[in-house]
Protein backbone atom coordinates (compact mmCIF):
# COMPACT_ATOMS: atom_id res chain seq x y z
CA UNK A 1 0.00 0.00 0.00
CA UNK A 2 1.32 3.37 -1.02
CA UNK A 3 1.34 5.69 1.95
CA UNK A 4 1.65 9.41 2.00
CA UNK A 5 3.04 11.49 4.84
CA UNK A 6 1.69 15.01 4.94
CA UNK A 7 3.91 17.42 6.81
CA UNK A 8 2.21 20.60 7.85
CA UNK A 9 3.99 22.78 10.33
CA UNK A 10 6.16 25.82 10.28
CA UNK A 11 9.20 25.16 12.44
CA UNK A 12 9.12 28.53 14.08
CA UNK A 13 12.83 29.15 14.34
CA UNK A 14 13.89 32.57 15.42
CA UNK A 15 17.51 33.68 15.36
CA UNK A 16 19.53 31.55 17.74
CA UNK A 17 16.46 29.53 18.79
CA UNK A 18 16.08 25.91 17.69
CA UNK A 19 12.74 24.97 16.11
CA UNK A 20 10.31 22.98 18.20
CA UNK A 21 9.84 19.31 17.44
CA UNK A 22 6.49 18.71 15.70
CA UNK A 23 3.75 16.85 17.55
CA UNK A 24 2.81 13.81 15.45
CA UNK A 25 -0.88 13.21 14.76
CA UNK A 26 -2.07 10.20 12.79
CA UNK A 27 -5.12 10.55 10.52
CA UNK A 28 -6.80 7.28 9.55
CA UNK A 29 -9.81 7.16 7.27
CA UNK A 30 -11.12 5.94 3.93
CA UNK A 31 -9.41 8.05 1.26
CA UNK A 32 -10.16 5.85 -1.75
CA UNK A 33 -13.13 3.90 -3.08
CA UNK A 34 -16.86 4.70 -2.75
CA UNK A 35 -16.48 6.02 0.81
CA UNK A 36 -13.55 8.35 0.09
CA UNK A 37 -15.74 11.47 0.30
CA UNK A 38 -16.27 10.88 4.03
CA UNK A 39 -12.57 10.67 4.80
CA UNK A 40 -11.70 13.57 2.51
CA UNK A 41 -14.30 15.84 4.10
CA UNK A 42 -12.88 15.09 7.56
CA UNK A 43 -9.30 15.57 6.39
CA UNK A 44 -10.13 18.86 4.64
CA UNK A 45 -11.82 20.27 7.74
CA UNK A 46 -9.05 19.16 10.09
CA UNK A 47 -6.30 20.55 7.87
CA UNK A 48 -8.20 23.82 7.40
CA UNK A 49 -7.77 24.49 11.13
CA UNK A 50 -4.07 23.55 11.01
CA UNK A 51 -3.50 25.81 8.00
CA UNK A 52 -5.44 28.71 9.54
CA UNK A 53 -3.13 28.36 12.56
CA UNK A 54 0.00 28.57 10.41
CA UNK A 55 0.81 24.87 10.64
CA UNK A 56 0.27 24.62 14.38
CA UNK A 57 -2.23 23.46 16.97
CA UNK A 58 -2.03 24.91 20.45
CA UNK A 59 0.89 27.03 19.32
CA UNK A 60 3.12 24.04 18.50
CA UNK A 61 3.93 22.72 15.02
CA UNK A 62 2.13 19.52 14.08
CA UNK A 63 2.88 16.76 11.61
CA UNK A 64 -0.30 15.15 10.32
CA UNK A 65 0.37 11.68 8.92
CA UNK A 66 -2.57 10.56 6.79
CA UNK A 67 -3.29 6.95 5.94
CA UNK A 68 -5.98 5.28 3.81
CA UNK A 69 -7.59 2.31 5.58
CA UNK A 70 -9.37 1.24 2.36
CA UNK A 71 -12.29 0.26 4.62
CA UNK A 72 -10.39 -2.94 5.48
CA UNK A 73 -9.84 -3.81 9.17
CA UNK A 74 -6.70 -5.81 8.35
CA UNK A 75 -5.20 -2.80 6.54
CA UNK A 76 -6.18 -0.54 9.45
CA UNK A 77 -4.43 -2.87 11.89
CA UNK A 78 -1.21 -2.69 9.83
CA UNK A 79 -1.45 1.10 9.71
CA UNK A 80 -1.92 1.22 13.47
CA UNK A 81 1.25 -0.81 13.96
CA UNK A 82 3.15 1.59 11.70
CA UNK A 83 1.82 4.71 13.41
CA UNK A 84 2.67 3.30 16.85
CA UNK A 85 6.04 1.67 16.19
CA UNK A 86 7.57 3.69 13.35
CA UNK A 87 5.91 7.11 13.42
CA UNK A 88 5.41 7.15 17.22
CA UNK A 89 2.28 9.30 17.02
CA UNK A 90 0.86 10.74 20.23
CA UNK A 91 -2.68 11.17 18.88
CA UNK A 92 -4.69 9.54 16.12
CA UNK A 93 -7.92 10.89 14.61
CA UNK A 94 -10.19 10.37 11.61
CA UNK A 95 -12.24 7.12 11.70
CA UNK A 96 -15.41 6.98 9.62
CA UNK A 97 -16.49 3.37 10.09
CA UNK A 98 -17.15 1.42 13.25
CA UNK A 99 -15.50 -1.81 12.08
CA UNK A 100 -12.25 0.10 11.49
CA UNK A 101 -12.47 1.82 14.87
CA UNK A 102 -13.09 -1.46 16.68
CA UNK A 103 -10.14 -3.08 14.92
CA UNK A 104 -7.57 -0.60 16.23
CA UNK A 105 -8.86 1.39 19.24
CA UNK A 106 -7.58 -1.05 21.87
CA UNK A 107 -4.23 -1.37 20.09
CA UNK A 108 -3.71 2.39 20.25
CA UNK A 109 -4.94 2.64 23.84
CA UNK A 110 -2.60 -0.14 24.97
CA UNK A 111 0.26 1.78 23.32
CA UNK A 112 -0.66 4.95 25.28
CA UNK A 113 -1.86 6.75 22.12
CA UNK A 114 -4.91 9.01 22.40
CA UNK A 115 -7.72 8.21 19.95
CA UNK A 116 -10.09 10.99 18.83
CA UNK A 117 -12.74 9.56 16.55
CA UNK A 118 -14.29 12.18 14.31
CA UNK A 119 -17.20 9.97 13.20
CA UNK A 120 -17.36 6.37 14.38
CA UNK A 121 -19.04 5.91 17.77
CA UNK A 122 -19.39 2.17 18.44
CA UNK A 123 -21.58 0.97 21.30
CA UNK A 124 -18.95 -1.31 22.93
CA UNK A 125 -16.53 1.60 23.43
CA UNK A 126 -19.29 3.70 24.99
CA UNK A 127 -20.02 1.02 27.57
CA UNK A 128 -18.01 -1.79 29.11
CA UNK A 129 -14.99 -1.35 26.77
CA UNK A 130 -14.62 2.40 27.33
CA UNK A 131 -11.07 3.63 27.82
CA UNK A 132 -9.58 6.93 29.07
CA UNK A 133 -7.45 7.06 25.89
CA UNK A 134 -10.51 6.98 23.59
CA UNK A 135 -12.62 10.07 22.83
CA UNK A 136 -15.51 10.25 20.36
CA UNK A 137 -16.17 13.70 18.88
CA UNK A 138 -19.33 12.76 16.98
CA UNK A 139 -21.93 10.67 18.81
CA UNK A 140 -22.71 7.13 19.88
CA UNK A 141 -24.00 5.44 16.72
CA UNK A 142 -27.46 4.81 18.15
CA UNK A 143 -28.15 8.50 18.84
CA UNK A 144 -28.79 9.70 15.28
CA UNK A 145 -31.08 6.69 14.97
CA UNK A 146 -32.83 7.47 18.24
CA UNK A 147 -33.40 11.03 17.01
CA UNK A 148 -35.14 9.78 13.87
CA UNK A 149 -37.01 7.11 15.85
CA UNK A 150 -38.50 9.80 18.08
CA UNK A 151 -39.43 11.80 14.98
CA UNK A 152 -41.11 8.79 13.32
CA UNK A 153 -43.06 8.09 16.51
CA UNK A 154 -44.18 11.73 16.75
CA UNK A 155 -45.30 11.66 13.11
CA UNK A 156 -47.51 8.65 13.82
CA UNK A 157 -45.91 6.34 11.25
CA UNK A 158 -47.26 2.85 12.00
CA UNK A 159 -45.50 0.82 9.31
CA UNK A 160 -41.78 1.48 8.79
CA UNK A 161 -39.15 -0.43 6.80
CA UNK A 162 -35.49 0.00 7.81
CA UNK A 163 -32.45 -0.61 5.59
CA UNK A 164 -28.74 -0.53 6.49
CA UNK A 165 -25.42 -2.21 5.60
CA UNK A 166 -24.80 -5.48 7.40
CA UNK A 167 -22.04 -4.46 9.86
CA UNK A 168 -21.77 -3.12 13.40
CA UNK A 169 -22.73 0.49 12.68
CA UNK A 170 -25.65 -0.58 10.49
CA UNK A 171 -27.01 -2.72 13.30
CA UNK A 172 -26.42 0.09 15.83
CA UNK A 173 -28.33 2.55 13.67
CA UNK A 174 -31.30 0.21 13.30
CA UNK A 175 -31.32 -0.81 16.97
CA UNK A 176 -31.31 2.81 18.11
CA UNK A 177 -34.21 3.62 15.79
CA UNK A 178 -36.26 0.70 17.11
CA UNK A 179 -35.67 1.62 20.75
CA UNK A 180 -36.96 5.16 20.24
CA UNK A 181 -39.71 4.29 17.73
CA UNK A 182 -41.27 1.78 20.15
CA UNK A 183 -43.32 0.07 17.40
CA UNK A 184 -42.65 -3.22 15.65
CA UNK A 185 -41.00 -2.71 12.26
CA UNK A 186 -42.82 -3.75 9.11
CA UNK A 187 -39.52 -5.03 7.71
CA UNK A 188 -35.81 -4.91 8.59
CA UNK A 189 -33.38 -5.25 5.66
CA UNK A 190 -29.58 -5.56 5.80
CA UNK A 191 -27.42 -5.36 2.68
CA UNK A 192 -23.72 -6.12 2.01
CA UNK A 193 -21.41 -3.21 2.91
CA UNK A 194 -20.20 -2.88 -0.70
CA UNK A 195 -23.61 -3.22 -2.41
CA UNK A 196 -24.46 -0.34 -4.75
CA UNK A 197 -27.43 -1.86 -6.63
CA UNK A 198 -30.64 -1.50 -4.62
CA UNK A 199 -33.18 -2.56 -7.25
CA UNK A 200 -34.24 -5.63 -5.25
CA UNK A 201 -34.73 -3.60 -2.06
CA UNK A 202 -36.68 -0.88 -3.93
CA UNK A 203 -39.00 -3.56 -5.30
CA UNK A 204 -39.62 -4.85 -1.77
CA UNK A 205 -40.49 -1.36 -0.58
CA UNK A 206 -42.90 -0.85 -3.49
CA UNK A 207 -44.55 -4.17 -2.75
CA UNK A 208 -44.88 -3.61 1.02
CA UNK A 209 -46.05 0.05 0.80
CA UNK A 210 -44.90 1.26 4.25
CA UNK A 211 -45.84 4.59 5.84
CA UNK A 212 -42.17 5.58 5.78
CA UNK A 213 -38.67 4.21 5.10
CA UNK A 214 -35.64 4.69 7.34
CA UNK A 215 -32.09 4.15 6.03
CA UNK A 216 -28.45 4.43 7.04
CA UNK A 217 -26.28 4.44 3.89
CA UNK A 218 -23.15 6.63 4.19
CA UNK A 219 -21.08 7.94 1.29
CA UNK A 220 -21.41 6.23 -2.08
CA UNK A 221 -24.02 3.86 -0.67
CA UNK A 222 -26.26 6.82 0.06
CA UNK A 223 -25.84 8.27 -3.42
CA UNK A 224 -26.85 4.96 -5.00
CA UNK A 225 -29.81 4.33 -2.71
CA UNK A 226 -31.31 7.84 -2.86
CA UNK A 227 -31.00 7.93 -6.65
CA UNK A 228 -32.72 4.55 -6.91
CA UNK A 229 -35.46 5.71 -4.52
CA UNK A 230 -36.06 8.90 -6.52
CA UNK A 231 -35.95 7.18 -9.92
CA UNK A 232 -38.47 4.59 -8.77
CA UNK A 233 -41.02 7.32 -8.08
CA UNK A 234 -41.08 6.67 -4.32
CA UNK A 235 -39.74 10.11 -3.40
CA UNK A 236 -42.63 12.29 -2.33
CA UNK A 237 -44.94 9.28 -1.99
CA UNK A 238 -43.29 7.47 0.94
CA UNK A 239 -41.25 9.68 3.32
CA UNK A 240 -37.55 8.79 3.34
CA UNK A 241 -35.95 9.24 6.77
CA UNK A 242 -32.18 8.83 7.00
CA UNK A 243 -29.03 9.18 9.06
CA UNK A 244 -25.54 9.84 7.62
CA UNK A 245 -26.93 9.44 4.09
CA UNK A 246 -27.64 12.94 2.71
CA UNK A 247 -25.00 15.49 3.67
CA UNK A 248 -22.16 17.57 2.26
CA UNK A 249 -20.39 14.45 0.99
CA UNK A 250 -23.35 13.18 -1.05
CA UNK A 251 -25.44 16.26 -1.96
CA UNK A 252 -22.99 17.46 -4.67
CA UNK A 253 -23.70 14.19 -6.51
CA UNK A 254 -27.37 13.86 -5.60
CA UNK A 255 -28.39 17.49 -6.18
CA UNK A 256 -32.15 17.86 -6.64
CA UNK A 257 -32.81 14.12 -6.53
CA UNK A 258 -32.42 14.27 -2.72
CA UNK A 259 -34.89 17.12 -2.11
CA UNK A 260 -37.35 16.09 0.57
CA UNK A 261 -35.15 13.48 2.25
CA UNK A 262 -35.05 13.83 6.04
CA UNK A 263 -31.84 13.44 8.02
CA UNK A 264 -31.08 13.22 11.73
CA UNK A 265 -27.81 14.64 13.03
CA UNK A 266 -26.07 16.61 15.74
CA UNK A 267 -25.09 19.30 13.23
CA UNK A 268 -26.44 21.19 10.25
CA UNK A 269 -25.11 24.10 8.19
CA UNK A 270 -27.85 26.45 9.43
CA UNK A 271 -27.24 26.02 13.19
CA UNK A 272 -27.28 29.53 14.59
CA UNK A 273 -24.01 30.10 16.44
CA UNK A 274 -20.98 32.17 15.51
CA UNK A 275 -18.51 29.27 15.40
CA UNK A 276 -20.71 27.39 12.95
CA UNK A 277 -21.36 30.39 10.74
CA UNK A 278 -17.60 31.01 10.45
CA UNK A 279 -16.89 27.33 9.79
CA UNK A 280 -19.48 27.02 7.01
CA UNK A 281 -18.27 30.24 5.41
CA UNK A 282 -14.59 29.26 5.53
CA UNK A 283 -15.14 25.68 4.36
CA UNK A 284 -17.44 26.69 1.49
CA UNK A 285 -15.07 29.38 0.30
CA UNK A 286 -12.03 27.11 0.47
CA UNK A 287 -13.48 23.91 -0.99
CA UNK A 288 -16.45 25.07 -3.06
CA UNK A 289 -19.01 22.84 -1.33
CA UNK A 290 -21.03 22.87 1.87
CA UNK A 291 -19.44 20.84 4.66
CA UNK A 292 -20.92 17.60 5.95
CA UNK A 293 -21.46 16.45 9.53
CA UNK A 294 -18.19 14.51 9.07
CA UNK A 295 -16.35 17.76 8.32
CA UNK A 296 -18.04 19.54 11.24
CA UNK A 297 -17.04 16.84 13.72
CA UNK A 298 -13.46 16.72 12.42
CA UNK A 299 -13.27 20.51 12.58
CA UNK A 300 -14.37 20.31 16.21
CA UNK A 301 -11.68 17.67 16.83
CA UNK A 302 -8.99 19.99 15.48
CA UNK A 303 -10.33 22.95 17.48
CA UNK A 304 -10.42 20.88 20.66
CA UNK A 305 -6.87 19.62 20.06
CA UNK A 306 -5.80 23.23 19.53
CA UNK A 307 -7.22 24.06 22.97
CA UNK A 308 -5.82 20.95 24.68
CA UNK A 309 -2.30 21.24 23.25
CA UNK A 310 -2.17 24.87 24.31
CA UNK A 311 -3.22 23.86 27.81
CA UNK A 312 -0.37 21.31 28.12
CA UNK A 313 2.08 23.63 26.33
CA UNK A 314 2.59 21.07 23.58
CA UNK A 315 3.80 18.34 25.92
CA UNK A 316 2.25 15.26 24.29
CA UNK A 317 4.40 12.93 26.41
CA UNK A 318 2.25 13.67 29.49
CA UNK A 319 -0.68 11.55 28.35
CA UNK A 320 -2.69 11.99 31.55
CA UNK A 321 -2.49 15.78 31.34
CA UNK A 322 -3.42 15.72 27.65
CA UNK A 323 -6.39 13.44 28.35
CA UNK A 324 -7.59 15.83 31.05
CA UNK A 325 -7.21 18.81 28.72
CA UNK A 326 -9.23 17.06 26.01
CA UNK A 327 -11.89 15.93 28.50
CA UNK A 328 -12.36 19.55 29.64
CA UNK A 329 -13.54 20.39 26.09
CA UNK A 330 -12.72 24.07 26.46
CA UNK A 331 -13.40 25.15 22.88
CA UNK A 332 -16.22 26.73 20.90
CA UNK A 333 -18.03 23.91 19.09
CA UNK A 334 -19.86 24.38 15.81
CA UNK A 335 -22.68 22.47 17.50
CA UNK A 336 -22.99 25.05 20.27
CA UNK A 337 -23.85 22.65 23.09
CA UNK A 338 -21.00 20.14 23.61
CA UNK A 339 -19.36 18.45 26.58
CA UNK A 340 -18.04 14.97 27.31
CA UNK A 341 -19.90 12.44 29.41
CA UNK A 342 -18.06 10.11 31.82
CA UNK A 343 -17.42 7.64 28.95
CA UNK A 344 -15.74 10.30 26.73
CA UNK A 345 -18.74 10.45 24.37
CA UNK A 346 -20.51 13.80 23.84
CA UNK A 347 -23.54 15.21 25.60
CA UNK A 348 -25.26 17.35 22.97
CA UNK A 349 -28.45 18.26 21.08
CA UNK A 350 -29.87 16.39 18.08
CA UNK A 351 -32.00 17.61 15.20
CA UNK A 352 -33.99 16.53 12.15
CA UNK A 353 -33.10 18.29 8.88
CA UNK A 354 -34.66 18.27 5.42
CA UNK A 355 -32.88 18.53 2.06
CA UNK A 356 -34.09 21.70 0.30
CA UNK A 357 -33.16 23.77 -2.74
CA UNK A 358 -31.55 27.15 -2.08
CA UNK A 359 -32.31 30.22 -4.19
CA UNK A 360 -29.21 29.60 -6.29
CA UNK A 361 -30.31 26.07 -7.08
CA UNK A 362 -27.87 24.30 -4.76
CA UNK A 363 -29.19 21.76 -2.28
CA UNK A 364 -28.59 22.06 1.44
CA UNK A 365 -30.00 20.92 4.78
CA UNK A 366 -32.57 23.01 6.66
CA UNK A 367 -33.48 22.46 10.30
CA UNK A 368 -36.96 20.98 10.81
CA UNK A 369 -36.94 20.43 14.56
CA UNK A 370 -34.74 19.79 17.60
CA UNK A 371 -35.67 16.30 18.77
CA UNK A 372 -33.26 15.60 21.66
CA UNK A 373 -31.76 18.15 24.08
CA UNK A 374 -28.58 17.63 26.11
CA UNK A 375 -28.77 13.95 25.23
CA UNK A 376 -26.58 11.21 26.73
CA UNK A 377 -26.02 7.88 25.01
CA UNK A 378 -27.62 4.69 26.30
CA UNK A 379 -24.39 2.91 27.29
CA UNK A 380 -22.45 5.30 29.53
CA UNK A 381 -23.64 3.78 32.79
CA UNK A 382 -21.91 0.50 31.84
CA UNK A 383 -18.59 2.34 31.46
CA UNK A 384 -16.29 1.83 34.47
CA UNK A 385 -14.94 5.41 34.12
CA UNK A 386 -17.47 7.01 36.47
Amino acid sequence: MRTVSLMIGLMMACSGVQAEEAAKIGFMSELSGPQAALGQDKLDAFMMVVEQNGGTLGGVPVEVIKRDTQLKPEVASQIADELIEKEKVAIVTGFSFTNIMMAVAKKFADANVIVMSASAGPAPLAGEQCDPHVFVMSKQNDQFAETMGVYAKNQGYERVITLAPNYQAGKDFVRGFKVAYETELQDEIYTPLNQLDFSTEISRIMAEQPDAVYVFYPGGLGVSFVRAYQQSGLMGRIPLMSVSTVDGTTLPALKGSAVGVLSASDWGPDLDNSANQQFVQDFTQKYGRIPSEYAAQSYDAARLLDSALKKVEGNVDDTAALQAAIKAAEFESVRGNFRFNTNNYPIQDFYVFEVVNQDGGETTLKTVTKTLTDAKDSYYQACPMQ
